[in-house]
């Protein structure tokens, strides 16, 4: 069974909530899932996928987390082009400008956003928002087959 990468940076716990669902809809989506922290994997160990998912909640000013997926996604990210990707994140403050700004720097950079945009959820994801995280899986599994 072919495998999709679920790449996420949590600080609360919250963002690798998402992980977790989206990861049940990967595999009701036939493909297998493989959910790792940012810690625990390189950029070049990912480059060559032919797709990924990336997680990484809204930190500081809404931006991506500094110390260590910001460098991450910053080196995979000549890597993407041309590749499927899909972002999601949960953020607890203003109205999440930055999964818009993460989005746009990956289509000015050629990557093909899954669904055009990222999937975010406000604070603790609730059951709604774990339905969505496992619809996306889902449907990403079944877009990459």
């Amino acid at each position: 069974m072919a495998t999709i990468k679920i790449v996420y940076w949590t600080g609360t716990g919250n963002t690798e909530t998402m992980a977790e669902a989206i990861a049940e809809g990967v595999k009701a989506g036939g493909m297998e899932p493989e959910v790792v922290n940012v810690s625990d994997t390189t950029a070049s160990e990912c480059a060559d996928l032919p797709y990924i998912m990336l997680g990484c909640p809204a930190m500081g000013n809404e931006e991506l987390e500094e110390s260590e997926f910001a460098p991450f996604f910053e080196e995979l990210l000549p890597s993407l082009a041309h590749k499927k990707v899909a972002l999601f994140g949960s953020y607890s403050w203003a109205v999440g400008e930055w999964m818009d700004t993460w989005t746009q720097t990956c289509l000015d950079n050629d990557v093909d956003v899954f669904d055009g945009h990222g999937l975010i959820a406000f604070d603790d994801p609730e059951d709604e928002d774990l339905a969505k995280c496992r619809d996306l899986g889902k449907r990403f599994a079944e877009a990459v087959k």
